[in-house]
């Protein structure tokens, strides 16, 4: 008998198949060496002499090249089915969009009653950052492992994004007097001006100009371009938790706050498992079939974490223990999500 023979992997392969361990190594790498994510934190300005310089920021260019490679890779033939079909899109929208105002409330009580001097503020900041950005594109990837409505699900990913820089805004004003002191402030103002700006040029522009050159493109062409900017997303996706996480974990590492990283968990969790729990139940009320159950569950659970992280570094940059939770929130999401989409849009059920 001929000997089976295995097709070696590449690298982008086998960097996608331990893409958890790659993550794990990029946490491990901001507590070991977080100088030089550091300073990729702050912006820099580049230009010949002579001539005006521009300044760059390492999050944000990193987090448009993400969302301009999801938008590359949006398959826009798959929404034509939601026309005929739009309960599961238009309930996973609407129920990501209300869960934050069902949610955070009750935990900003819970956290109220705490010993904290500014009642938890710093902790609910970090979670109305994360919960008012869009469905995750990462949401996509979850669906197409398991159980789940692709199309539903990109549906989601990009009719949150598109009215992003309406709801962004609006749910941070909504939830900012929650907060106390120093934060109440300084998320109404963002919310005033940086929610709209961000959300328009760092989230809705980078994704709709993928899908934008997904659509003009010749087949080969696009086909040259994927193929270089999907491994490089994911690289760009490793190098921003990296420089995310630097901001935290190496100064807390120096001087370890053990009841903050307890309560960063607590919150996260909460939080992460009440949206995962509210968009199972209402997906149950409402008799979705198991794929549209696990798509609009994902859809209120999964938000974009590198985005709220980015913006938390420009609002908030002289509170890098903020961003302790949205590290938390994202790895909890994933987790959640795959239970997810093994279980048929139920997050209670047994894998």
């Amino acid at each position: 008998m001929t000997p089976t023979t295995r097709t070696a992997k590449s690298p982008l392969t086998q960097l996608r198949d331990h893409l958890g361990w790659a993550v794990g190594a990029s946490y491990l790498a901001a507590a070991a060496l977080p100088a030089p994510g550091r300073w990729l934190r702050h912006p820099h300005l580049i230009g010949a002499a002579g001539l005006p310089h521009l300044a760059i920021e390492a999050p944000r260019f990193l987090l448009s090249l993400l969302l301009f490679t999801a938008g590359l890779q949006v398959p826009v033939h798959a929404l034509r089915e939601l026309v005929r079909r739009p309960t599961a899109l238009l309930t996973g929208l609407v129920l990501h969009l209300v869960a934050p105002l069902l949610i955070i409330p009750g935990v900003a009580f819970a956290l109220g009653r705490s010993p904290d001097s500014d009642g938890g503020s710093g902790m609910i900041a970090a979670m109305i950052l994360i919960v008012a950005m869009p469905v995750a594109a990462g949401a996509t990837v979850w669906t197409s492992k398991g159980d789940g409505d692709q199309s539903t699900t990109v549906g989601l990913v990009l009719a949150s994004t598109i009215v992003s820089p309406l709801t962004i805004p609006v749910t941070m004003t909504a939830l900012c007097p929650l907060l106390s002191g120093d934060y109440a402030n300084t998320l109404s103002g963002a919310a005033r001006t940086t929610g709209h700006a961000f959300a328009l040029t760092g989230v809705l522009l980078p994704c709709g100009a993928g899908i934008l050159c997904r659509l003009a493109l010749p087949d080969r062409a696009l086909t040259r371009l994927l193929a270089a900017a999907v491994p490089t997303a994911m690289i760009g996706s490793l190098l921003l938790t990296y420089v995310n996480a630097s901001g935290v974990l190496g100064p807390f590492l120096t001087h370890p706050e053990p009841v903050l990283l307890v309560a960063a968990l607590v919150v996260a969790a909460t939080v992460c498992g009440l949206s995962f729990a509210l968009g199972g139940i209402t997906a149950r009320a409402l008799r979705l079939d198991a794929p549209a159950g696990a798509s609009v569950t994902l859809a209120c659970g999964m938000n974009n974490s590198s985005a709220s992280a980015v913006l938390i570094t420009t609002t908030l940059p002289d509170r890098p223990h903020v961003l302790l939770p949205v590290l938390a929130y994202s790895l909890l999401q994933k987790v959640a999500a795959g239970r997810v989409v093994r279980a048929g849009g139920r997050p209670d059920a047994r894998a």
